[in-house]
This record gives C-alpha cells, structure tokens and sequence, in this order.
C-alpha cells in the first residue's frame, strides 16, 4: 500500500498531523511575536493548519514544503479558504532537498515531527539553523523517551532505541548547537489518544465505505497492529514536544 494513501487515510480525521493540540499551536504561534514581513518555512508542513495559523496572526511570506500530494492537496485548500491574500508558496518535495534562495533568510523555520528527514533531531536543527536569519525562531516537534522502551515494544513498532533520546536531551542536542531554548510545548496523554484513536476511526470508517478497495486488508491490519503497540506500550513509553528555539 502506497504510503502516503495510508497516511491520508489514516489521517483524514486530523487537524493537525501530531499529537498536539489546537491549542498548543495557537499558544506557539503567539509566542512567535514575528516581525512585519517575516519570512517563514516549514518543511513536512502536512495540512498547514501551523502556517494557516501564523497567516492570520502575523504578516508573512511562507514557504510550506511536504513530500505527499494529499497532504499538499489539503494544504491547498485550506490556505485558499483562510489565507486568500498571503504569500505561501506550497513546494510536494522532499524536505531534505529543499534549497532556500539564500542560507539564513528565514525569520522562522520549522519541522514538526518529521526528523527522519534530517536523520534525527540533531540532523534537523542544524539543518534548520543554516536556513535561520541570526536572531530569528527554530520550532522543532520530537518524540521522547518517558521511559526505557521495552524491547518487545521496538520490535512491534520497528524502532530503535536510540532513535529518540528523553526530554532533557532533546532541549540540550539545540543547546549544543548555540541555540537558545525558550519554550517546551509538551503534548499529554489526551494530545496523544486523540493523535492515535482518530487513526483508528479512520480507518474504520474508510473500510466500510471502500469494501472493494483491496488495500483494505492491509490498511486493517497495520492500524490495529499499530493500536496494540500503542495500547500496550507507547502510551506510558513515547512522549512528543515541541522545541522553540532562538538562532
């Protein structure tokens, strides 16, 4: 099954593409305090309700990039009906190779929950940070360890402990880097059962109406696997934030 038709399946309920809240995107987006004119990107940009968000606050230039053409497609659209009259140019790439007309011309930039596409969370700040005016915000969205992953968890869900590190680590890897870390939006377990469960009803409900799509069958069982590795071990084991940092 195509992977991006499982992700817009999958994801057909959801406002926002990680677990996190309306909420938590506004009280970041507030924080933000961007200057007239600012220029913004976000890589892995899913349904731009971030970039909806920051159009209607602020008075932006933006730049949205995502690899899949739903996520573009809802993208599209929903800026076209909140953000008419802004700037946002929407790029299907990869974000790895995205090139920016300048290095350190973006006011903000940002990757939520995407650091795959820079080999980790270190890989995507420094990614980040070469695009970055001096002065200007990096928001990056990482999952964490709450707790030792069980080994039986990893092998269900394909990971490896050391994909992720804890909370602390996550803040210092930017620390590291020269950033200045200035807020932590961290997600709970509501932010994360809605993320999860919304998947589920999905999905359900896509079944019922396409019976004769015959990427049914395995579209069931990779989301009930999925609930099960969730159920079982990542609701008290895998935890999600996101970083605001200073350049």
């Amino acid at each position: 099954m195509n992977i991006w038709k499982f992700f817009d399946i999958t994801h057909k309920e959801h406002i926002i593409c990680n677990p996190s809240s309306l909420q938590k995107f506004a009280r970041l987006v507030e924080l933000l305090r961007l200057p007239p004119n600012a220029k913004v990107l976000e890589l892995a940009c899913g349904k731009a309700e971030l970039l909806a968000q920051i159009a209607k606050r602020y008075e932006v230039t933006a730049v949205g990039v995502d690899t899949s053409p739903y996520c573009i497609r809802d993208a599209q659209a929903k800026l076209a009906e909140r953000a008419p009259h802004v700037d946002i140019t929407l790029l299907e790439m990869d974000g790895a190779k995205y090139t920016p007309d300048a290095p350190e011309s973006f006011d903000l930039t940002v990757c939520l929950g995407a650091s795959w596409i820079f080999n980790g969370h270190k890989g995507t700040l420094t990614a980040l940070q070469a695009m970055t005016k001096p002065g200007g915000l990096i928001a990056v969205g990482e999952p964490y360890w709450l707790q030792e992953p069980d080994p039986e968890y990893l092998q269900m869900a394909n990971m490896k402990a050391d994909m992720f590190g804890t909370h602390y680590e996550n803040a210092t890897v930017g620390q590291t880097l020269g950033l200045k870390l200035l807020y932590t939006l961290v997600s709970n377990q509501d932010d994360w059962d809605t993320y999860e469960s919304l998947q589920w009803y999905a999905s359900e409900n896509y079944a019922l109406a396409h019976a004769d799509d015959p990427d049914v069958p395995e579209l069931l069982e990779r989301v009930r696997d999925q609930k099960r590795e969730y159920l079982q071990y990542g609701r008290a084991t895998l935890g999600w934030a996101i970083y605001l940092f200073r350049k």
